[in-house]
């Protein structure tokens, strides 16, 4: 049985980046979750994979705060943020991408990174013209580095393939120095091609940055995390390593049709 990594690091310090304590959320009669807890160590990359209707993305929801829980608590890097706005949570290090894109079409893709920048900088208010040498733009040079858009930066966003605009969005959430990234759906729409892009892309981010990714992709989902969460029913069904959860038969039968090749 493979090393529980993940699982071992967070008994060895208190110090968690995500803390996730009998979270659960109601809409109406609905129980979208229920008893939700996680403990995601500072740098992890934790997968959560389920069914549609498994609660993914309103667990989503629940910790950048579209959704406020209607039980339990929530601790980032050991801070209660259970009913901080979305704004709050933003400064504190906390970022996401959506199922959608969300971008603006017809900024450039250095245009989009810096905003994005801007946006969470001290900054942000200023009406003065930035400078070829302001750190902000030095900040979208190198992010588009590092998602691979170098040749597209003076480029419409609304030009860019459906691949490089989910590249744009891996880009804005890592602006403004993030402490945690919550990945959704980030392979949705891709061809094979730009999915080996999109998992280079995500291994190579700085270490120190953890994340949560929901991926119907098993391949790219299982070669991206360290640690996996099954969701079932708005539930936590299993955990495990990828190795773990890919051979578990219970997974296979329920998520994967009886098998995974």
């Amino acid at each position: 049985m493979a090393t529980n990594v993940a699982a071992s690091r967070l008994q060895g310090t208190g110090a968690n980046a995500l803390e996730l304590d009998g979270v659960g959320r109601q809409f109406g009669a609905l129980t979208a979750l229920s008893g939700i807890n996680m403990r995601i160590a500072p740098g992890e990359r934790r997968a959560v994979l389920g069914s549609n209707g498994a609660g993914k993305t309103t667990l989503f929801n629940t910790i950048t705060g579209d959704f406020h829980p209607t039980s339990g608590s929530i601790r980032f890097f050991g801070e209660d943020i259970t009913t901080l706005a979305v704004h709050e949570r933003i400064r504190r290090g906390l970022r996401r991408t959506y199922q959608i894109s969300q971008l603006f079409t017809n900024l450039t893709v250095r245009e989009s990174i810096y905003l994005a920048y801007r946006g969470v900088s001290r900054n942000r208010f200023s009406l003065l013209r930035p400078r070829v040498s302001d750190s902000a733009m030095a900040q979208a040079e190198s992010i588009s580095h590092a998602v691979h858009l170098d040749g597209e930066r003076d480029k419409t966003v609304g030009t860019l393939s459906h691949g490089q605009q989910r590249q744009l969005e891996i880009a804005l959430a890592l602006a403004g120095a993030p402490r945690f990234i919550l990945f959704d759906e980030p392979a949705a729409g891709l061809s094979p091609t730009e999915r080996r892009d999109l998992i280079e892309i995500l291994n190579a981010l700085p270490k120190h940055i953890g994340y949560i990714i929901i991926e119907h992709d098993l391949d790219v989902a299982l070669r991206v995390s360290e640690y996996v969460s099954m969701m079932h029913n708005g539930q936590l069904f299993t955990e495990g390593t990828p190795e773990e959860i890919e051979n578990d038969p219970r997974v296979q039968e329920i998520y994967l049709g009886g098998g995974h090749g």
